[in-house]
């Protein structure tokens, strides 16, 4: 689907510059588009849509509901896919309100600074990713226990691979195994809507087994046709307090015919905080068992540099909230930096996330990353899909 297929709310009191957007949406070719000039009147049309808009433009400085509150509203009721932020406002200020989105679990598809362009438009618009794989699972459903007990009982749930690639050269690495639940009805569910009713439930323990031992058959089954991939898998901070989760990691890959040496397990920063002495036994035996421990989501929690002293890392993975627009925010652009210089003095790899522009690539490269992860390579894929999405890939040229 192109930009001009796309969806659009504009929320914006100035009059001027409210039509300025709608007459550079209308270039773009955008034909589904509303307009408010206030945030409890585009509330209330949000709420009275059928269907969330792809893309809501919103604009912080405004009178009565400021955007600020109102991107807070729009996140927390499910009223749009993603924002993109306008404004003319200090690019320290805009950061901070897309953190507070993207912690609210609301898609952000960055900020453009006043004026508004068809460029800067353009270029913010595409970063709306609708790849086939992406078309129907954003919208938030409700989900019973025992819905969610007979979708992990019966296979319903199971690995996606989203493909990670060196900078230097676009060679493919590796992948990470993200969860999807492919519902009886045909739709796909990402896992923000059933993950956390799985912890609930205390089943966050059986669906971390189940997605290891999927995504490592499927890594041997790449592995037989020589389609060689290091495999990451996220692991529930549940784990950590399960003595015996070294062990029966090591069991499940070993019965799969793959070396723990090239399974990647992910964590948080907040994971070991709940009961730091047995954590901290469990990730030592993984180490000494071979497997890789990811530090995820670097920088997004305030515990970043004590958990790095204490557990033997072996990767860290730069948040996307960083990656994404840093060639043109300093203060990004600083954090991707000061991440990549602490991996490279603790001999860590590193891993960025959510490359998704031509830019984000060329600045990763010039810094020395080593590792992308983004829709500019590839969403999350079924894995019968992957082989030929890598196939198909190719490294950007600049």
């Amino acid at each position: 689907m192109s930009v001009s297929a796309l969806s659009v709310m504009v929320v914006e009191d100035h009059g001027f510059q409210r039509r300025m957007a709608l007459r550079l949406l209308a270039g773009l070719g955008v034909a589904d588009v509303t307009e408010a000039a206030e945030g409890r009147a585009a509330l209330t049309l949000l709420a009275e849509r059928g269907r969330p808009p792809d893309v809501v433009m919103v604009d912080l400085d405004m009178p009565g509901m400021d955007g600020i509150e109102f991107i807070g509203h729009v996140a927390q009721r499910g009223l749009a896919r993603s924002v993109l932020v306008v404004s003319a406002l200090d690019m320290a200020l805009l950061n901070t309100v897309q953190s507070m989105a993207r912690a609210y679990g609301l898609r952000v598809l960055g900020s453009v600074e006043k004026p508004l362009t068809a460029e800067k438009l353009a270029n913010a618009l595409s970063a709306y990713d609708t790849q086939e794989y992406d078309e129907d699972i954003d919208e938030p459903i409700e989900i019973s226990a025992t819905e969610i007990r007979e979708a992990l009982a019966h296979g319903q749930i199971g690995p996606w691979f989203q493909p990670q690639v060196e900078l230097v050269n676009g060679k493919p690495v590796g992948v990470e195994a993200l969860a999807r639940w492919r519902r009886p009805d045909g739709r796909v569910v990402r896992p923000q809507n059933f993950i956390g009713l799985l912890e609930r439930e205390g089943l966050a323990d059986p669906f971390t087994d189940l997605m290891l031992e999927q995504a490592c058959r499927w890594k041997r089954r790449w592995d037989q046709t020589g389609l060689h991939l290091t495999l990451s898998v996220n692991v529930s901070p549940t784990t950590l307090a399960d003595a015996t989760a070294a062990d029966r990691y090591q069991r499940i890959v070993i019965a799969q015919g793959v070396d723990p040496a090239e399974v990647v397990l992910e964590l948080t920063e907040s994971s070991v905080l709940a009961d730091a002495a047995r954590a901290l036994g469990v990730l030592a035996r993984l180490r000494l068992k071979g497997f890789g421990l990811s530090i995820d989501d670097f920088g997004t929690g305030y515990s970043s540099l004590a958990q790095l002293s204490q557990i033997p890392f072996t990767e860290l993975k730069i948040d996307q909230g960083f990656v994404a627009g840093a060639h043109e925010q300093p203060r990004k652009r600083a954090v991707v930096e000061a991440s990549l210089d602490l991996a490279r003095k603790l001999g860590l790899k590193v891993v960025a996330e959510g490359v998704a522009t031509v830019e984000d690539w060329q600045m990763l490269a010039q810094l020395g990353c080593a590792t992308a992860q983004g829709y500019l390579i590839a969403p999350p894929v079924p894995p019968e899909d992957l082989p030929g999405i890598l196939a198909r890939w190719r490294r950007p040229e600049f």
